[in-house]
């Protein structure tokens, strides 16, 4: 058993400097560009300390199969030759060699990775060679050639186990499953990305500022890997052909019309900071004013009497990856996937961070966990944060939950943080202590025993209404208090005591409250009661502050004079769709759950709503 836990560790350290190598040789093809953008060495050889854990991962999945066999082999007291191994060393070589070369192949021209889009275009192989250079074409080639055959060369030179004699013996019942365990328990924890609460997956190696280095550090296999199972995802289980594009794109385009382009400045300031408190599945079930129980949130009210608070603000997915992508980038919840889980798609999706920047804003992000959950973290970073700040990036000796840095603690935390950034900033404070599992501190306020479901939730809710105040307490002693605005919104709903159908606009119906001093005193303690959703918030905060949102197609200026007011929500295979004059729901194949237009209206609002959901999950799929 000691040869065959020997081998393993030799294959693990062959792929992890295999890894290595071809990194190299991707870095060096596009040195030129490192240089354009002025990347720091420390950032790529950082880089290669952050490919670690999914270079690992990979290689687990790789050794599975081999380590399964060998054991079994030695189990059997079986006399076997490995050599049908190298043949399935050569393959994982030649494939994973091949993805790298195809990686540097498209790097220059689309600037992603590798993607199961850019392989469709090898159904059309001439396509392919004709629009690459046939100098490039040969150096790849030959690359690819010359790597895969060294690759395979040092394995069976010195990887390869040998033939191994093995002598008759009776099975130990304790040492063998003793190894099968710790072996593939190790294997599996490689694979997972560790004992943390969030699997590993491509956002870990999202670390840098820098594209470069980024596409740099995430293994092209398991980045493959990850795409194929997302993009297949959504190939096999949402389908929404209700009629044909050009009639959706032709519906749609005319449900965004306006007749003006007129907004409402409700800002006394032309550049204030824009500071967003987004809790974390707070449902409108937990807000006094939106039809909640007044004691599970009363500073949260306490806030609304000198905020404008809005009354039917609705989310349009149940994810917080999907939040994040409505907020910045004004995209609407996505049906089976998000756009976090196809990187090679987020080149296609406008980010409030860049007209910002352009006038000077400095951009942050602040999270107590993790942010490779959903690959938000990726999704940041693509989009140009100045900052990002997780639990991890926090020096102070805050005790954890199972998730990160509880709220009492990191909400005022950042409160004095931020005083580090200029200024005028964006930024953006994500909670955490209302999702599962909900291991907030006890003993900071009374906790309520009325709710009959969701208890544990309800009081989660209440101990992060206790983090608001702290947080507010705090902030108010800052320099940058008077000129900010404050946004508190959630990225989505939860279920709660009031037990709402998912299926329907109660259940997504979440908080907004602008508040701060540059808000304009006659909205003080008013309220916002027109239909809009969290996909509109990009284009009415870019109009407040004068600059352009035409880009964010999907957002619309709630503010303008001329609003149209409606909302969306997607479902696994379904939609909700509300306007002035009712709402419709549809689930499961175009089973209706609710209609309540008017029968004169029906057909057309209905068509109105499924137009707007196939042209959304048909333009996705073609970007």
């Amino acid at each position: 058993m000691k040869k065959y836990v020997f081998y393993l560790v030799k294959m693990l350290v062959f792929l992890l400097i295999t890894f290595a190598i071809m990194r190299v040789i991707f870095i060096v093809n596009y040195w030129h560009l490192v240089n354009i953008d002025m990347v720091p060495f420390v950032e790529i050889v950082k880089s290669f300390f952050k490919a670690i854990p999914l270079d690992i991962a990979t290689a687990c999945y790789i050794m599975a199969i081999p380590a399964l066999v060998m054991f079994v082999a030695y189990c059997l007291n079986k006399n076997i030759s490995y050599r049908w191994m190298r043949w399935y060393f050569y393959i994982i070589i030649a494939l994973y060699v091949l993805a790298v070369m195809g990686e540097i192949g498209i790097y220059g021209e689309w600037r992603t990775k590798l993607s199961v889009k850019a392989l469709s275009y090898l159904r059309d192989p001439s396509e392919v060679i004709n629009t690459a250079s046939t100098q490039q074409t040969v150096l790849l080639v030959s690359l690819w050639a010359c790597f895969t055959l060294l690759f395979c060369w040092w394995y069976v030179r010195w990887i390869e186990p040998s033939k191994v004699e093995v002598r008759e013996r009776k099975i130990d019942w304790f040492m063998y499953p003793s190894v099968f365990v710790l072996t593939f328990g190790l294997l599996f924890l490689g694979m997972r990305g560790g004992f943390g609460e969030i699997p590993i997956s491509t956002s870990s190696g999202y670390f840098s500022n820098y594209k470069i280095v980024n596409i740099m550090t995430v293994n092209p296999m398991y980045n493959l890997a990850e795409n194929y199972t997302n993009a297949r995802k959504v190939e096999t289980k949402a389908h929404f052909t209700y009629m044909d594009f050009e009639t959706a794109e032709a519906i749609t385009k005319k449900t965004h019309e306006i007749e003006c382009d007129s907004t409402v400045k409700i800002l006394k300031t032309e550049r204030p900071n824009v500071l967003i408190i987004l809790l974390e599945s707070w449902s409108a079930d937990l807000i006094e004013s939106l039809g909640g129980d007044p004691s599970i949130a009363p500073n949260f009210h306490e806030m609304e009497k000198d905020g404008l608070l809005f009354t039917n603000y609705y989310a349009s997915a149940n994810r917080s990856q999907q939040a994040i992508a409505s907020i910045f980038g004004g995209l609407p919840g996505l049906p089976v996937t998000t756009i976090t889980n196809h990187p090679e798609k987020y080149y296609a999706i406008p980010s409030i961070v860049q007209p910002l920047d352009s006038v000077g804003y400095f951009s942050s992000f602040y999270f107590g966990g993790e942010l490779n959950y959903g690959n938000i973290l990726s999704y940041l970073r693509y989009n140009e944060f100045d900052r990002i700040v997780e639990g991890k990036d926090v020096d102070a000796h805050f005790r954890k939950g199972k998730l990160g840095i509880q709220d009492t603690d990191m909400l005022p935390w950042a409160a004095k943080d931020i005083s580090s950034q200029t200024e005028p900033f964006f930024t953006t404070i994500f909670t955490l202590s209302t999702h599962s599992p909900y291991d907030y501190p006890k003993g900071l306020f009374e906790e309520l025993e009325w709710p009959q479901i969701e208890k544990v939730f309800v009081n989660s809710g209440k101990y992060t209404d206790v983090a608001l105040k702290l947080f507010m307490e705090e902030a108010k002693k800052q320099p940058w208090y008077d000129n900010t605005l404050f946004v508190f919104m959630a990225d989505h709903s939860h279920p709660s005591y009031k037990n709402h159908r998912m299926e329907s606009f109660d259940y997504h119906k979440i908080p907004m409250l602008f508040y701060g001093e540059p808000l304009q005193d006659s909205l003080r303690g008013t309220t916002f009661d027109k239909i809009c959703g969290n996909t509109d918030f990009p284009a009415t905060l870019l109009a407040q502050l004068g600059l352009k949102h035409d880009e964010f197609f999907w957002s619309k200026d709630v503010f303008n004079t001329c609003y149209r007011p409606f909302a969306f929500f997607e479902l696994y295979s379904g939609l909700g769709w509300k306007t002035e004059e009712g709402e419709f729901v549809t689930s499961n194949a175009d089973n209706v759950v609710k209609n309540t237009f008017p029968e004169d209206k029906s057909d057309s609002l209905t068509r109105q709503g499924k137009a707007y959901m196939q042209y959304h999950f048909d333009l996705f799929n073609k970007y």
